[in-house]
């Protein structure tokens, strides 16, 4: 069970550009979540993500992996158990290194480096299967550099690397808005098939809502820095992506009215 409790942050406090990010937000998630996260420009989407991994010291609350309170380690110490594909392709995969020394690489993520061999023959055939599995024909990229390959491509040998070592939590930071809609539909599908298949646990931030409601068994909305609804799978069952429009929206109409 991971739980995330009362975290609080504000940037640049005390002065005239103090922006209060997240505002006390808690949430448990238990083993095998799929949670799906939604919310407007500034809702703190990416913010949740970025205190979970570590990104920036906490102002207030903890967040617990196993009852492991893993609030105060370093984003690096974290990337042990909680692994991430980010939205720009460029990110989180190095372009100057092959396919199979980036899959090398993510392979030792959290392991005590030592001086044997970057990759073995062995290594080669696992990823070799685990590339021809996608059916995308990247099994034959593997000696490609991953800057010549398409954003596609390396979003989903992002994926791989963020997975092949199962983490803890797997978090999705709207890792198919840059991707054309032909291409953001197989990372969906090959997203839904490696989580039910690895049997991982994943939050995902996503700006497309017909994927917020399709996948997953949560969704999450977050606004001004708060977790405002958190709808179970019964719940998002009922949702179409007008009513869960409809439903964002009505939280930017609560706030002109506050104003």
């Amino acid at each position: 069970m991971i739980q995330i409790q009362a975290i609080d942050k504000t940037f640049n406090p005390q002065t005239n550009r103090a922006h209060h990010a997240l505002r006390q937000v808690s949430l448990t998630i238990t083993p095998g979540d799929f949670i799906t996260i939604v919310g407007g420009n500034g809702a703190g989407k990416s913010t949740f993500l970025n205190a979970i991994a570590g990104s920036f010291p906490l102002d207030a609350g903890a967040i617990l992996i196993e009852g492991k309170d893993i609030s105060h380690q370093s984003e690096s110490k974290r990337a042990q158990t909680i692994s991430r594909v980010y939205q720009n392709p460029l990110q989180g995969t190095a372009p100057r290194m092959t396919v199979a020394e980036n899959l090398s690489l993510a392979q030792r993520r959290g392991c005590r480096r030592g001086l044997k061999r970057g990759k073995t023959s062995q290594e080669i055939e696992q990823f070799y299967q685990q590339l021809q599995a996608m059916n995308l024909g990247l099994e034959h990229r593997l000696n490609s550099e991953m800057g010549v390959l398409s954003g596609g491509q390396r979003q989903a040998i992002a994926l791989l690397m963020a997975t092949i070592r199962a983490p803890k939590l797997l978090l999705l930071d709207e890792h198919t808005a840059a991707l054309d809609p032909k291409t953001q539909r197989m990372m969906m599908e090959l997203t839904q098939e490696k989580i039910t298949t690895d049997h991982l646990t994943a939050l995902m931030i996503t700006h497309q809502l017909s994927d917020a409601i399709e996948y997953g068994n949560r969704l999450i909305v977050m606004h001004q820095g708060e977790i405002v609804r958190d709808l179970s799978a019964e719940e998002k069952a009922q949702l179409t992506t007008t009513s869960l429009y409809e439903l964002l929206a009505s939280y930017d109409v609560k706030e002109k009215h506050s104003k």
